[in-house]
């Protein structure tokens, strides 16, 4: 579990056994309001009502989402997406405090169905468990380097320096994207637009290379290719027509007018 191994590396060794139990439950007896809750790291927290009623509230105050982060340091657990509320959802906020054994020490509601969790741990008692940096990857921590002599020169201003840390910690896991990124970064997966020439002739070459190899080993079991060579050969000349296409939208035009800035040299090889 990559949220696991996260919370290993930022709380120290000593959580192997806490980060690996999965879906290890922190259960609370009742407090003076008549409810126990249910903290499982990286999944939930519940609440239950205790009291002898047929429709005692049984439900979830949020789903593991992402981490709080601030000054290079985990403060708060954030679940989310929990039991609807009226117009929205249940979500808490765990925070983590140093403390002599595992155990839910506070539950409030702040605000209408949001609530705050205090857990006391001993995992985070030495003063750099909960630090970020040291649980990035190498490449990672260089991006944290280079923005910081970014700020360091005054080449990025405070609110840029904010903004290339929270792509870092998106890119870590450690905070969700955005929908929007989200959505952005599976369309530059599954594009199939090339931005030049060259990378469209060179996947064309990979394309029929693959194709050979394909041909090759169906030869070599004795298995006959379906579909008549006119229709190969139609693929083939399909995919450079694709390929000469590009070059076509790319490039223009040898008849249009020369845009601004064009020097005017023509390149037409694919």
């Amino acid at each position: 579990m990559a949220a696991a191994r996260l919370l290993l590396a930022a709380l120290g060794a000593a959580l192997g056994p806490f980060a690996s139990a999965g879906k290890m439950k922190i259960v609370e007896e009742p407090n003076t309001f008549g409810y126990k809750y249910e903290f499982c790291p990286f999944h939930n927290v519940t609440q239950h009502e205790q009291t002898f009623r047929w429709n005692a509230y049984s439900g979830i105050l949020g789903i593991w989402h992402e981490w709080e982060i601030e000054n290079n340091t985990f403060v708060g657990m954030w679940m989310r997406e929990g039991d609807s509320c009226e117009t929205k959802s249940r979500q808490t906020k765990v925070h983590l405090v140093c403390g002599k054994s595992n155990k839910l020490a506070y539950v409030s509601e702040p605000s209408t169905c949001v609530y705050s969790l205090t857990f006391e741990t001993p995992l985070v008692c030495h003063p750099h468990s909960l630090l970020v940096y040291p649980t990035l990857t190498e490449a990672l921590q260089r991006k944290w380097d280079e923005a910081e002599q970014l700020l360091y020169d005054e080449l990025v201003t405070d609110q840029g320096y904010k903004k290339i840390l929270k792509e870092i910690f998106e890119e870590a896991g450690l905070l969700k994207a955005t929908e929007e990124k989200e959505v952005e970064k599976h369309s530059k997966k599954t594009s199939l637009e090339f931005e030049t020439v060259e990378k469209c002739s060179k996947e064309y070459k990979l394309l029929s290379k693959e194709i050979k190899k394909l041909k090759d080993l169906l030869n070599q079991h004795g298995i006959a290719y379906k579909g008549n060579s006119a229709e190969n050969t139609s693929v083939e000349h399909g995919s450079h027509k694709l390929a000469t296409a590009v070059t076509t939208v790319l490039n223009g035009s040898k008849d249009d007018e020369h845009l601004h800035g064009d020097t005017g040299v023509w390149n037409d090889t694919v």
